[in-house]
């Protein structure tokens, strides 16, 4: 059966601001149900027009886009509390790929409520607009990874963002958190080959920074690992969920 809005799991998550009970009941009758996917599975298709918006629930994904020779760019990684197809309900069209690469649960709310949406609750688009904010703001942390850090600093600063967004979410406990990507999908996120990838993973994980494989990532000690990124650590921002 379909989560209700009203017992959300990620409400009890630490990332997500609080909903009002008119948020929630308005949410619960956006939302037209939900749907399992398997790991490997394309949810949104770059170029293409989904009537369909989703919110991540459980589960890992990636979203990318593919150039003409076949090689990707990885853009971001898609955690739970994550809103997608944003992209498709603003310009009628995507312009990137969501793949999931692990089982997902998403909710799924129908697109042609999108702008009644805004209409009825504009404190709710005022959100969306936040969303696609902190998605800019991202890319700029992440441009300034592939093009100043050290391929070190950059794998340092994708696992302390990544185990970050694991904690407020409860999906990371004492630095341990399941991490369920290919070293291709974290090579194609930052610029970086494959062998470099891997040769910098074993770096890290000498030097007793940080340890990733099969699917568990673990940091021992997430300040260390910042330094080495060269970034503060700060709390991230409390996010609307949709």
């Amino acid at each position: 059966m379909a989560t209700a809005c009203a017992h959300c799991p990620l409400h009890r998550s630490s990332l997500f601001l609080d909903h009002s009970p008119d948020d929630t009941r308005f949410m619960q009758q956006f939302k037209v149900g939900e749907m399992t996917i398997d790991p490997g599975t394309t949810l949104l298709m770059e170029g293409s027009n989904s009537p369909q918006l989703f919110t991540a629930l459980r589960g890992m994904g990636l979203r990318y886009k593919t150039l003409a020779d076949g090689r990707r760019q990885v853009l971001n990684l898609v955690f739970p509390g994550d809103f997608i197809g944003l992209q498709a309900g603003l310009m009628g069209e995507m312009g990137h790929s969501v793949q999931a690469t692990s089982a997902m649960t998403l909710c799924v709310f129908d697109r042609a409520g999108f702008w009644s949406f805004f209409r009825s609750h504009p404190e709710r688009a005022f959100d969306l607009t936040w969303l696609a904010a902190v998605e800019e703001h991202f890319m700029g942390e992440a441009l300034t990874s592939m093009g100043q850090r050290t391929a070190l600093g950059a794998l340092a600063w994708a696992f302390v963002r990544i185990m970050q967004r694991g904690e407020s979410i409860g999906l990371a406990k004492d630095g341990i958190m399941p991490l369920a990507y290919r070293q291709q999908d974290m090579a194609d996120a930052l610029g970086l080959s494959l062998v470099h990838t891997n040769k910098t993973l074993a770096r890290l994980r000498s030097r007793q920074l940080a340890n990733w494989h099969d699917g568990i990532l673990s940091v021992p000690n997430l300040e260390k690992l910042a330094d080495v990124a060269g970034m503060e650590l700060e709390s991230l921002p409390k996010r609307p969920l949709m």
